[in-house]
Parts: C-alpha cells; structure tokens; sequence
C-alpha cells in the first residue's frame, strides 16, 4: 500500500540501516512531481535500476514555491506524495521543506544519489557528501519534450485561443 511508503526521517534512517545491514543498494533522488507525467515514470523507473531501494525526497509546497514561483505548485503536497508513492519503482517517499534535499542525504547516506541530465555533476546537491564515503552519483536521461513547465504552457495555451 503507497501510504505504508510515505515515512518521516527518523523511521527511514532505520529501514536504510536495516536495508544496508543486509547488503541492498540505497538509491536516493529528489524534486517536486508536480503534476507526474511520463518522463517522472521513466526517471524513477530507471534511477530504480541503479540499486535495491529507491527513495524519492519530494519538495513541500513552500520550498517549491521558492523554486518555481507563486503559481506552483499545481499539485498540493500531499496529493504529490500519494501519487509518487504509488509507483512501483519507488520504496519510500520522504517530504523535505528545505530548499535543497542536504540534510536527508547527509542522515541516510546513500549509496547512489541521481538527478536528471539536466543537473551537471557539480550542480548536484549533496554530491561531493555522497562521494566522500565512495558513493556515486549519476545522471538519468530524461524523456524528451515531457516537462510539467511545458504541460502548463499547453494547458494555459488552450485557455488563451481566440
């Protein structure tokens, strides 16, 4: 059931020592999901392909808001976390209100962190943390053309034909 794989940090630091104390890959991505399309299917599926476990740090309206501007996020938190929670490449779902997923990674120390290819390496947030105790961090291709940005563009087109 996706809501057994919503967590708080202190009951996601456990199941990551119990998951690494029997030898799985912890994999660990983050952003907003803000209205899920196919190419945020696809990410997870493939960042998923990268261990045994997948955790997916999903940002809270506010820090989206920040982010992205007063309109966004389209999809309220907790709806947002529901559906990603839903996937079933994704092990646990975790909320974060701060601007950048820092303070998880550094308590769950990851085995893998990824972003999308449209992150440099250097740009990763946590990356050089994630490789100092010989963690990788990679990049995903993302689906061309599928952006919730260019999902809002169309929508919004439609509402503004003569």
């Amino acid at each position: 059931m996706s809501g057994t794989k919503i967590t708080a940090l202190p009951s996601l630091i456990r199941k990551v020592k119990s998951l690494k104390r029997q030898g799985k890959r912890i994999v660990f991505t983050n952003g907003c999901f803000d209205i899920l399309h196919y190419g945020h299917v696809k990410y997870l599926e493939d960042a998923r392909l990268k261990g045994d476990c997948l955790i997916v740090a999903v940002n809270s309206d506010s820090s989206i808001r920040k982010i992205k501007g007063f309109l966004r996020p389209v999809i309220a938190q907790c709806d947002r976390l529901k559906i990603v929670a839903a996937l079933a490449s994704v092990d646990f779902v975790i909320l974060f209100k701060e601007g950048d997923p820092l303070k998880l990674i550094k308590a769950l120390k990851p085995d893998v962190l990824i972003k999308g290819s449209d992150w440099s390496k250097n740009k990763i947030i946590g990356s050089d943390f994630v490789e100092s105790y010989g963690g990788k961090v990679l990049t995903i291709n993302l689906v061309e053309g599928r952006s919730t940005s260019a999902i809002i563009k169309k929508i919004a087109a439609l509402f503004n034909k003569p």
